[in-house]
């Protein structure tokens, strides 16, 4: 092997990790995954599992990253990975816990990290995992688990960082106009706590399709369709849009909750907000965020706005009740939030700067605690 081919096996390196990237195959199953545990110097790693077609290493790296970032700006004892398992998260229920079951299997001996739910995933699959290996968060409740997807763990934490940002853009939320992109777990409940808080959502996309309505969007109804498998396309009173077309739509906060860099140099500059609001990982490539910075948009970064997920998993795996996890997400999520935004306004930086300092600075204090083996 030669040594610029050695060489690109650690350029994903630096001072911070990734401590451990895993390749597993289990042809009888046809299981193809990778595990990135990137730092463990707080405790052992928790980060999430994603099943889909087009996953790769440099993904799980950058969302193993956002995670060792999320748990350090939080004062988790935890460290942060991520795992990503290649498949079709909406093929038959046999063929998906048989995959499940094995990837569990396969990560047994990888102690150091605790898998959780993700896009693809869910209880249901935390608790396969569990049942095998004895190691998983956000488990179904009837097993004495935080069902992080149930009680829409991480969109409680967007609304509680969108609630803190709102005055930093100018903003209320009451009255506040909402465009949320994925329908998912995360932008389902962020829509539905927002409501709640006087939003209104004005503008909604999923995987096969996007609608807007300067009226209003009735979330309840957006929730019937999706659990009767349909689009929120399908929705009867709202206009049908392009998918690429959400990120123009005039509104007061954008809240991206779907897959990395839905934001980019090619895009940002249409967006018509005064808030994003960062619902999923690495939603924001560095030349977006500077844009945003430049015209003035505030943008609170993925690892302080969408750490719910991760805190209540932490909470759970700590023997801890869901009404502490939500105190927890509250009390966490806003004051980095404010944390960010006021140290973003002091160096003149934007957001994701001063985020990343927040963390690295906690994380960096951790690891000199940590003796290294």
């Amino acid at each position: 092997m030669s040594s610029n081919t050695n060489a690109g096996l650690f350029a994903l390196g630096d001072a911070l990790g990734p401590a451990k990237i895993v390749y597993l195959h289990t042809p009888s199953v046809g299981l193809r995954a990778i595990v990135v545990i990137d730092n463990v110097a707080a405790g052992p790693a928790i980060g999430g599992t994603r099943m889909a077609p087009d996953v790769s290493v440099l993904e799980c790296f950058r969302l193993a990253r956002a995670m060792t970032l999320k748990n350090a700006a939080c004062s988790l004892r935890h460290g942060g990975a991520k795992s990503v398992i290649f498949g079709d998260p909406a093929m038959p229920r046999h063929e998906k816990e048989r995959l499940i079951r094995a990837f569990a299997c396969a990560i047994a001996p990888l102690v150091d990290y605790i898998p959780g739910p993700d896009m693809g995933t869910d209880e249901l699959a935390m608790g396969w995992i569990h049942d095998e290996i004895g190691r998983a968060v956000g488990l179904p409740a009837e097993i004495g688990g935080i069902p992080l997807n149930e009680i829409g763990a991480t969109g409680f934490g967007v609304a509680i960082a969108a609630e803190v940002a709102a005055p930093f853009a100018g903003l209320s939320l009451d009255g506040a106009r909402v465009v949320v992109q994925g329908f998912g777990a995360v932008g389902e409940h962020a829509s539905r706590f927002l409501a709640k808080r006087g939003a209104r959502l004005v503008g909604v996309a999923d995987i096969a399709g996007a609608i807007s309505n300067p009226d209003g969007i009735d979330i309840e109804v957006l929730t019937e369709l999706k659990r009767a498998g349909k689009s929120v396309s399908a929705y009867p009173k709202a206009t049908v849009i392009p998918g690429d077309a959400l990120v123009s739509l005039p509104c007061d906060i954008w809240i991206p909750a779907a897959r990395p860099d839905a934001l980019r140099a090619d895009n940002v500059d249409r967006l018509a907000c005064k808030l994003v609001v960062q619902g999923a990982n690495v939603p924001a490539t560095k030349d977006a965020e500077a844009r945003m910075f430049e015209r003035g948009i505030i943008s609170v970064p993925d690892f302080i706005a969408n750490a719910g997920g991760v805190i209540a998993g932490a909470v759970e795996y700590g023997g801890g009740s869901e009404a502490i996890a939500l105190a927890a997400i509250e009390e966490k999520v806003g004051r980095n939030t404010r944390l960010t935004l006021e140290g973003a306004i002091a160096a003149h930086v934007p957001p994701a700067v001063a985020a990343t300092k927040l963390a690295t600075d906690r994380l960096h204090k951790m690891m000199k605690l940590k003796r290294w083996r």
